[in-house]
């Protein structure tokens, strides 16, 4: 059951992946409205992938919370009916959520794919929850951390809404993202705390101080990523309002872009003497250089984006490093935490 519940857990945390990998795609390619409503995509479970399957005709079928788009306005129908010759009004209502009455057949499928990676992932957190269920017994937090996994992706899909909802809103994308970190966190807990195979350090102080620096790490971590999306809706509003030339998008950006690409030194050098701290103490935590690697590639994003005018992918790309970054790092915090609690153990029995 162990070792078919570690499965799970590691598929669940793919597949949570897999949704910020899509998420990025989303953004990148302005696809987050492609379904206005939620949960369903212009009323129906499987999206359409013509225009003129959201438009009025006469003699056609339409279902309760179908929508159309006329005159630039999202119309839901009231009920089950087919339309006459003439089009009546009094079977429909407006869509009040908000005004976007816009279909785009490439964007509607992007996010609808998004949204149907996000259900799989929530599949398998239940699965993993249910599973967890037998380890009760033996470790309780992998049961409990396990159902706040389930109870997180249903906040993280609430948010979507929100989202969605608001037409985009900068702060709610903000928190919908930093909620994806913390299911990565959650579920990186409960796979760490599921191994047969711990580690067992004999150098407690150098590992303690090891590991709050790792706390401090993933902290600028976080902060680089909040400023990060600052950045990028600052970049999606330049867009929106008819720049369309990227090398003008960071023309006369505010401080927040000044202070993100700045504090990247912060992280970098906090990092590399953590290299250096894990060499010099013989600290074995070799996934320290993972951290270092992803930084690497990530500054490397920042600046193609920057003097190179956003080549192709290089935004999702800056965000699946950062989400990869956190992930590995919070990692090392379990993997250094577990290591000192198992030298406390050998100490307490001697």
């Amino acid at each position: 059951m162990k070792k078919r519940f570690s499965v799970v857990a590691k598929t669940a945390l793919v597949l949570v992946y897999l949704v910020i990998v899509a998420g990025a795609l989303v953004r990148m390619t302005g696809s987050g409205m492609g379904c206005p409503d939620w949960p369903k995509c212009f009323g129906y479970y499987i999206p359409p992938t013509e225009l003129k399957e959201l438009t009025w005709a006469p003699d056609k079928a339409f279902k309760q919370g179908q929508v159309i788009i006329k005159n630039d306005v999202l119309l839901v129908a009231k009920t089950d009916f087919k339309t006459d010759k003439y089009f009546e009004y009094t079977n429909w209502q407006k869509y009040t959520k908000h005004d976007y009455a816009v279909f785009n057949v490439y964007h509607t499928w992007i996010e609808y794919i998004n949204r149907l990676l996000g259900a799989l992932g929530g599949l398998a957190c239940l699965l993993m929850a249910i599973l967890s269920i037998w380890m009760f017994k033996v470790q309780k937090k992998i049961t409990l951390f396990s159902w706040i996994v389930v109870f997180m992706m249903g906040f993280q899909a609430w948010l979507g809404k929100t989202v969605v909802d608001s037409n985009l809103s900068v702060y709610k994308i903000t928190t919908h993202m930093m909620v994806a970190l913390l299911i990565v966190a959650l579920i990186l807990y409960v796979i760490k705390y599921a191994s047969d195979n711990p580690k067992i350090s004999n150098k407690q102080i150098q590992v303690t101080t090891f590991n709050r620096l790792l706390w401090v790490a993933m902290l600028l971590t976080v902060i680089q990523i909040v400023m990060g999306t600052q950045v990028r809706q600052y970049v999606d509003s330049e867009i929106k309002n008819g720049v369309t030339q990227s090398i003008l998008w960071l023309q006369n950006p505010t401080i927040i872009f000044y202070i993100h690409r700045s504090f990247s030194i912060a992280v970098f050098a906090l990092n590399g003497f953590l290299i250096f701290y894990n060499k010099k103490m013989n600290l074995n935590f070799n996934k320290i250089k993972w951290v270092q690697t992803l930084i690497v590639l990530e500054i490397a994003t920042g600046i193609a984006m920057y003097y190179f005018d956003f080549p192709l992918g290089s935004q999702p790309a800056h965000l699946i490093i950062a989400s990869l970054l956190f992930g590995v790092q919070f990692y090392l915090i379990l993997e250094s935490k577990k290591s000192q609690n198992n030298f406390n153990d050998i100490q307490n029995i001697l």
